[in-house]
């Protein structure tokens, strides 16, 4: 995938700081995106990006994780699973639209307009290098540090 410049943005983030994507400069980044704090899948995904946090970290690679739930549900889901990482919260979905991640779901027989799991991997020099959308949870953390392996050998 060719590269392009990630869209930069700012949201309010659980270390009680505002997150800005340009200020996150100088390493690679995961912006994951994730419908709802404390369902199942969305457990899992945080507990395997939680899980493999060293090795992300190690490569010179940040995690964040974002959601339409309010700061006080993300400050509770961190803490209750212990991630290491910021939770971002975009109520108002501006950010969640400047990726294209909102869509309409079927959830017990209704439409309902909701998130598409989806990641990105923004590198250091803040272009956007690679994204999954319509994530299924088993397997794909792990895809995504392989992906981040190749970044980390392509600077060295």
């Amino acid at each position: 995938m060719p590269s392009q410049p990630a869209p930069d943005f700012e949201l309010p983030s659980t270390s009680g700081k505002t997150f800005r994507l340009s200020g996150a400069a100088g390493r690679n980044l995961v912006i994951y995106f994730y419908p709802r704090d404390d369902t199942p899948g969305c457990t899992v995904e945080g507990q395997e990006f939680r899980d493999a946090f060293d090795e992300f970290t190690g490569l010179g690679c940040d995690i964040v994780g974002i959601s339409r739930d309010t700061l006080k549900s993300h400050e509770k889901f961190k803490e209750k699973m212990g991630f290491p990482f910021e939770l971002l919260s975009d109520v108002d979905e501006s950010v969640c639209g400047l990726f294209g991640v909102m869509k309409m779901k079927n959830m017990y027989g209704k439409q309902v307009r909701g998130i598409d799991r989806s990641t990105f991997v923004v590198d250091a020099k803040g272009a956007l290098r690679r994204e999954w959308r319509g994530v299924k949870v088993p397997g794909h953390v792990q895809e995504v540090l392989e992906f981040v392996r190749t970044l980390s050998r392509a600077d060295s």
